[in-house]
């Protein structure tokens, strides 16, 4: 016993060494569909930090829904707002986005800007990221006067943080949990009815910073909200594994360690704003 266990110590030590690799570019499991590529008609206007988009079927309106996403390509978002008769922030940076909106009133400095453009009032803010684009989120819900006017908040396999030791595991990581507090402090308002919250989290390990299985499952810990298993098919043919929901608080679990698996959830983008709408 005592050689098996230096043995795994060994191999423990030797794995620790090795530099994380990325995840892979390819994937051949399963199909991975994306969306056609499209440029919906509607107005469009140059904001400091993004572009305003307004689908045709809702430029003449007095008010609508808004949706201000962050990351991906520019055209999935308007895909998505144009299907549901919403309007659109859309952000793209190569920077980060956590600067944009750090300072208190940068979110509500970029609406009151974006409302005078479009000459219409918001019935429904929705604010979402995929990947990086979760730190700008995070960097909102810092804010309780960014947090009063957004209704709801869709995160897309991008919650993320750093390991406190610097490195993961070997069994349960020790995660920086400071800089995810507003995201549990959202979601205790949507378990309890007065907002919505749908997070998403895929398999893929980055090594040198917190996994969204990680720091999803300190959320769920932190909210006192368990996991159910399932199997099943979900958007995009994607695979999921688990689900958690309490009030209007809903976490799905997704299979996949690929770049391509990471990407299948940006082109559900259209999908999961559905699920939100059936959380209302």
């Amino acid at each position: 016993m005592k050689t098996l266990a230096l043995l795994f110590a060994l191999v423990v030590a030797a794995q620790a060494a090795e530099p994380q690799n990325p995840s892979p570019m390819v994937e051949h499991t399963r199909e991975h569909p994306r969306l056609k590529e499209a440029h919906p008609p509607g107005k469009r206007e140059k904001l400091d930090a993004g572009t305003l988009f307004i689908p045709q079927a809702v430029v003449e309106r007095k008010e609508a829904p808004l949706l201000l996403f962050m990351h991906g390509a520019n055209w999935i978002p308007e895909v998505a707002a144009a299907k549901h008769g919403m309007a659109a922030i859309v952000i793209q940076r190569g920077d980060g986005y956590k600067a944009l909106f750090e300072k208190e009133g940068a979110f509500e400095a970029l609406l009151a800007t974006a409302t005078d453009k479009a000459g219409m009032s918001w019935t429904q803010i929705t604010v979402g990221g995929w990947s990086a684009g979760c730190q700008g989120i995070r960097a909102m819900l810092r804010h309780e006067s960014a947090v009063n006017i957004i209704d709801c908040v869709l995160m897309i396999d991008g919650i993320h943080t750093s390991y406190s030791d610097g490195k993961p595991g070997p069994l349960e990581s020790k995660i920086d949990t400071e800089v995810l507090k507003p995201i549990a402090n959202f979601a205790r308002k949507a378990m309890a009815g007065r907002k919505e919250m749908l997070i998403t989290h895929s398999e893929i390990f980055p090594g040198t910073f917190a996994s969204t299985t990680e720091t999803a499952d300190w959320l769920l810990r932190e909210l006192g909200v368990k996991r159910r298993a399932i199997l099943e098919w979900g958007p995009m043919k994607t695979q999921m594994l688990s689900q958690a929901k309490s009030g209007s608080f809903h976490l799905f679990g997704l299979a996949g360690n690929s770049a391509p698996d990471h990407v299948d959830q940006l082109h559900a983008l259209p999908e999961w704003l559905e699920s939100l709408n059936q959380a209302r």
